[in-house]
């Protein structure tokens, strides 16, 4: 997704993103339900794909999304900003003191694509989803610059994700998926690390 693409987000989207989210967060770490919030653009009400990263102090906090588009865009935030403070099973759930020292960004996916090859995989601009009968895994595309993965190793540890063996990847009943992501974050700690989902 690039800038002046028609479902592109505009800088005005992504700021009532970040707020959404972190209000979200706010809301449901006090006990208390969050929003209404308003969309202020068509797009916020385009059915899309999107995940809520959180960092503490350069630490994952916590990082769970849709892959596919199931609900408005600005209704997945809210949703997936709560489920990445509450119900990130890796995580204990984040407690209301912590807000304010929380690091939000935002990942929103365009539709997956299968591909023919895993040649056409491009680390540092795919995202990588594998499925192979019932398992699958996805991880976004800033997981692979952050870890200086070439093509192989992404699809190794996307595999992994999956709970199959690392060069699962190579087999012909595998499926594997690319997608881009629009990532948007609050003012970036030096020190943050990406979400290996």
């Amino acid at each position: 997704m690039h800038e002046g693409d028609e479902n592109s987000l505009s800088q005005e989207d992504k700021t009532l993103l970040l707020d959404v989210a972190r209000k979200t967060i706010a809301a449901v770490t006090a006990g208390k339900r969050p929003g209404p919030f308003a969309a202020q653009s068509a797009l916020l009400l385009q059915k899309r794909g999107a995940f809520v990263t959180l960092h503490e102090e350069g630490e994952l906090r916590g990082c769970i999304g849709y892959v596919r588009a199931m609900k408005p865009l600005l209704d997945t935030v809210v949703e997936m900003a709560e489920a990445a403070a509450l119900h990130d099973p890796r995580f204990y759930p984040v407690k209301a003191h912590e807000v304010e020292h929380l690091h939000i960004e935002i990942s929103v996916l365009s539709p997956m694509r299968r591909v023919a090859s895993p040649e056409e995989v491009v680390p540092g601009v795919h995202g990588v989803m594998v499925e192979k009968e019932y398992h699958s895994g996805l991880l976004l595309p800033q997981v692979a610059p952050e870890q200086n993965w070439d093509r192989e190793e992404l699809l190794n540890h996307t595999c992994l994700k999956a709970g199959l063996p690392k060069s699962a990847w190579r087999e012909p009943d595998i499926k594997i998926f690319t997608f881009t992501a629009d990532v948007f974050s609050e003012p970036l700690p030096a020190d943050s690390q990406g979400c290996n989902h």
